[in-house]
């Protein structure tokens, strides 16, 4: 069973930083296309960040040259490094693989105010 864990969320005043720890179990993260995304309260999922197994990347827009995906083959981890918040970054951050998507995790927390 393909599961994934997130950790590493958090409160940050607006133009801060955190990173998210994206930890897979059941699968490795070198075979797979990572993809974080979040829900904003009273909204619906969104797709934030993607890289291949190829290390092609991709951004959303709202999140583009201020968002970092990543991922460590030998620590088969995968990371958001998420600079200059805003308020609007308020979400539950989640990981996964290109769909058919595995087990969700309980999400990182994350809390943009000042």
């Amino acid at each position: 069973q393909v599961q994934f864990e997130e950790s590493g969320g958090g409160l940050v005043q607006p133009g801060g930083s955190l990173r998210l720890s994206c930890t897979p179990s059941g699968i490795m993260i070198a075979a797979i296309d990572v993809k974080w995304f979040r829900v904003a309260p009273g909204k619906q999922r969104e797709w934030v960040a993607r890289i291949t197994k190829y290390d092609v990347i991709e951004y959303a827009d709202s999140v583009k040259g201020r968002f970092t995906i990543s991922r460590d083959k030998t620590k088969n981890m995968a990371y958001l490094q998420m600079n200059s918040l805003k308020p609007e970054d308020t979400a539950v951050y989640y990981c996964n693989k290109q769909g058919p998507y595995g087990t969700w995790g309980q999400g990182a927390r994350v809390t943009v105010s000042s």
